[in-house]
């Protein structure tokens, strides 16, 4: 596969708890293209248990859309500027200007989960972001994304 969308932020911009390379306690998700979308994988620990038992809680769900969120931003702003990811002076980073999450169920903790992202507008320094999460192919969640360009 190849490098991954959030390891070509400069490194002034790499300290993100969901997504930083440079966050050594972090949980270092990693975004890529699938086609004209985006595609993350990631196995969450049992520490971050929700209210259902075995089952993963909502901030972390949150979290797993903001940082895929921001990340393919950026990969669809260069994109569109038709550079490859990371070209020029590296990949552009976003800031989530808002995030609305909708819960479909609850989340199985402890599996690999997939969150896809696919590309809804681009208008000016603002890119929208439609996003779903996966559990063994289930739909568990949505999540809709205004990215800003900082």
């Amino acid at each position: 596969m190849s490098e991954a969308f959030q390891d070509k932020y400069a490194d002034e911009y790499s300290h993100c708890y969901g997504c930083g390379k440079n966050n050594l306690a972090g949980h270092k998700l990693k975004s890529y293209w699938n086609g004209v979308d985006t595609i993350a994988k990631f196995t969450i620990e049992r520490k971050y248990s929700g209210g259902v038992p075995d089952h993963v809680y909502g901030g972390m769900i949150a979290s797993l859309f903001d940082c895929h969120g921001t990340a393919s931003a950026s990969a669809f702003s260069n994109r569109l500027r038709k550079e490859a990811v990371g070209e020029s002076q590296g990949l552009i980073r976003f800031v989530t200007g808002s995030l609305a999450v909708r819960f479909l169920r609850p989340t199985p903790i402890g599996i690999e989960l997939t969150v896809n992202g696919s590309l809804k507008s681009v208008v000016g320094r603002k890119v929208e972001v439609s996003m779903t999460l996966y559990a063994n192919s289930i739909e568990c969640a949505t999540a809709e994304m205004l990215a800003i360009k900082i």
